[in-house]
């Protein structure tokens, strides 16, 4: 976004007709809140991002023909805006597939609506919010993979080193040369990859783990 005043402008991915009406609605009703544009599925979305250009995607994972995990992995590749999945799934399998794919937050669809506005406020200032179930899902997969910092490639490592130095995200990205949008895809997947769901506990996992 740029200036004080811009709205957060959000395309919603959901193949539900229904689904997709409440969310506009829900969402037509913020003053900083803009729906530019709804698509039924993958591939539909994909295309509509390209042309709106939107702050933030609400994402579906479930969708016939090209589902929302490959979605957001095009979405988040081009760097066309960052990905808030909205889903029914809380099983680690999904939830570590969307966020290797690059979305910023995971949310689970019987969230209350307050959540959902919440998270997409999150996702636009550059933040990562999962819900609690998805979490501990996501936690307890990770716990059971060997070393977590064997896992990271040489670039997340880079990151995590400047995130325990306590440099923002866009100085993160002046320093590495990369975009502001880069570093939070490898921030998303750090923090999977090491079971944390913030960059508090990324910064002191590093410090534990002797990173930079």
């Amino acid at each position: 976004m740029t200036g004080t005043d811009a709205k957060i402008r959000v395309v919603i991915v959901d193949d539900h007709a229904m689904l997709r009406a409440g969310l506009d609605q829900l969402l037509g009703g913020e003053p900083d809140l803009e729906v530019v544009g709804k698509a039924a599925g993958g591939a539909e979305a994909v295309a509509l991002v390209r042309e709106a250009r939107p702050d933030v995607v609400l994402m579906d994972l479930q969708m016939p023909g090209v589902d929302g995990v490959e979605a957001t992995r095009q979405i988040v590749g081009e760097e066309l805006a960052d990905v808030l999945v909205l889903t029914s799934y809380s099983d680690a399998e999904r939830i570590i597939g969307a966020l290797d794919a690059g979305a910023l937050g995971y949310l689970l669809k019987d969230a209350e609506p307050d959540e959902v506005l919440r998270g997409i406020r999150a996702v636009a200032r550059g933040e990562s919010p999962i819900n609690p179930r998805a979490a501990r899902e996501l936690l307890g997969a990770r716990r059971t993979t060997s070393t977590a910092a064997a896992d990271l490639t040489p670039r997340e490592t880079e990151v995590l080193e400047l995130v325990r130095q306590g440099l923002a995200n866009k100085q993160i990205a002046r320093r590495l040369g990369i975009s502001e949008r880069t570093v939070k895809a490898h921030l998303t997947s750090t923090f999977q990859r090491i079971g944390v769901v913030d960059r508090t506990q990324a910064a002191l996992w590093a410090e534990r783990n002797g990173i930079g």
